[in-house]
């Protein structure tokens, strides 16, 4: 994939939620020929009235082409492979047969474990993107932007000459668009900071169905994030990923600054009824936990709430 600038990449966003329909929608903005795969309302939405992006530096309405149908991934050059990551496994598989070899997928996914999970399904090139980006979905067709845009990418396994151009090619792609966009030399690390970030803050924004900012205005609370962050690190060194306490403090202070009114996609999934990738945040924690033999009862009990809201919904 060597990106030129008169290419006629085929793009798809594989689950058009906010963080699909801002990424994707910067690149509709900039004239790439982008498709959105979504349910049937979305796709009608979107076809018949656009995307309204609802950004921080603009507000403006993108004629888009939305579908359905997972066959039109037969000419795909480019995956944005953005779905609930306990629909990764189930998605991917029905689309194994349709997806050219050519096809390269960039996941936009939260969790750590969705690359791993990918690549039992699926042999094309699959890449990790670390999103930091504050948005939600206002109805069928509107993204509500709250802060930040920015991709880190890379291969968490070892890259090689591919990977580069692939990647190179993915950086420029998005760059072209207005997002910043960076090829990570530690993208595991990377992966994981931002992972630390959704343990921090997910299910307590879910639970409270509250914005980051009011979060941690409760000194109870940013205790309670600060407990959750110390069982964090310890699962994380025995992954072989050190991040230090400081490092820690300040990255979850920043999404608290940067990202002031925005609720988590845990609290937004709980309010629509639908169900959350808890399993795969604190869930995961906890889960590493009982395989090292480490207590984490703090990202157990926001585990545990969270899963108790999912048990009311019908």
């Amino acid at each position: 994939m060597i990106y030129k600038k008169q290419s006629n990449y085929k793009i798809y966003v594989l689950g058009a939620g906010a963080v699909g329909c801002y990424f994707g929608g910067m690149l509709a903005r900039a004239h790439h020929d982008v498709t959105f795969i979504a349910r049937s309302e979305r796709t009608k939405a979107l076809n018949e009235s656009g995307l309204e992006m609802d950004c921080k530096a603009f507000h403006e309405t993108i004629a888009v082409k939305a579908s359905a149908e997972l066959s039109i991934l037969s000419d795909a050059d480019l995956v944005l492979l953005s779905v609930k990551s306990l629909d990764t496994e189930r998605t991917l598989a029905q689309v194994q047969s349709i997806l050219p070899s050519k096809a390269v997928i960039l996941s936009l996914q939260n969790g750590v474990a969705n690359i791993d999970v990918a690549s039992k399904v699926v042999a094309n090139p699959i890449y990790a993107a670390v999103v930091y980006v504050a948005a939600g979905m206002v109805g069928q067709r509107t993204m509500k932007h709250h802060g930040r845009g920015e991709l880190l990418i890379g291969n968490p396994s070892q890259a090689n000459a591919r990977d580069d151009q692939h990647l190179q090619g993915i950086c420029a792609l998005f760059e072209g668009a207005g997002v910043p966009c960076t090829i990570a030399s530690q993208i595991k690390r990377d992966m994981w900071l931002k992972f630390l970030v959704n343990c921090s803050f997910n299910a307590i924004s879910g639970i409270g169905q509250i914005p980051y900012g009011e979060m941690v205005k409760s000194p109870e609370i940013v205790k309670l994030i600060e407990e959750i962050t110390k069982e964090f690190l310890a699962i994380a060194a025995l992954e072989d990923v050190n991040i230090t306490m400081s490092e820690a403090v300040a990255i979850n202070a920043s999404i608290a600054t940067t990202m002031v009114t925005q609720v988590s996609s845990t609290a937004q999934d709980l309010a629509r009824g639908k169900m959350t990738e808890i399993d795969f945040l604190n869930g995961y924690i906890v889960e590493l936990g009982k395989r090292y033999g480490i207590p984490t009862p703090y990202n157990e009990s926001v585990h545990a709430l969270v899963k108790m809201l999912e048990s009311q919904i019908k």
